[in-house]
């Protein structure tokens, strides 16, 4: 009695909650999201178990061990004097956003940041600077916040597969996200009140 069932991504938008503590709900979500997706090996098949030493599964079988995946992704404030280019998504989470990707095999964070600018608005950037990181349990993420500046021309030639919005923004005109917990709208708000990195 006095308890419901919510949906973990409901409460990110549940005012009665700090920041604080809805981490720590996001980071439990994703730990048994880990578990649950990890109950044989793949290596043999076999049923996994908890180390007791550390966090981490082990195959009895062959001893394959895994341990928790974290997926690297970049968020990247681009800005071009006092104007930052603001994105939104074509599909899934509506509010404005930064440019953003996944890093993949073989890359540096930083080529990371060059070819997600390229590929979703089709601008080069130079002084890559790093602001801060944030883990994302929602999707296993560890977000890495930069900003940079354009380098070069300035037109935006925006990828309509990823993106339904993108365009350069001034500091007073940014429109933020309705909820603070996110990194992108950290750093929107940053470049809002004249500071970055």
């Amino acid at each position: 009695e006095g308890y419901v069932f919510k949906d973990v991504w409901s409460l990110r938008t549940d005012d009665k909650h700090s920041a604080s503590f809805l981490y720590a709900l996001v980071t439990a979500y994703q730990l048994a999201n880990w578990y649950d997706n990890n109950q044989y090996c793949g290596r043999c098949g076999d049923k996994m178990i908890r180390v007791k030493e550390e966090r981490a599964l082990s195959c009895p079988s062959c001893g394959h061990r895994v341990y928790p995946r974290i997926v690297p992704a970049v968020i990247v404030g681009i800005i071009d004097g006092d104007r930052i280019c603001i994105t939104q998504y074509a599909q899934g989470y509506g509010h404005n956003a930064l440019v953003a990707g996944f890093v993949e095999i073989g890359e540096t964070i930083e080529q990371t940041v060059e070819r997600e600018v390229m590929e979703e608005v089709g601008l080069k950037v130079k002084n890559i600077r790093y602001y801060k990181s944030q883990p994302w349990g929602f999707v296993d993420d560890l977000l890495l916040g930069f900003y940079c500046d354009v380098d070069g021309d300035n037109t935006i030639h925006m990828d309509r597969n990823e993106l339904k919005i993108a365009h350069f923004v001034r500091r007073e005109d940014i429109v933020l996200q309705p909820d603070h917990l996110s990194l992108t709208n950290e750093m929107m708000q940053r470049f809002k009140e004249g500071k970055t990195c």
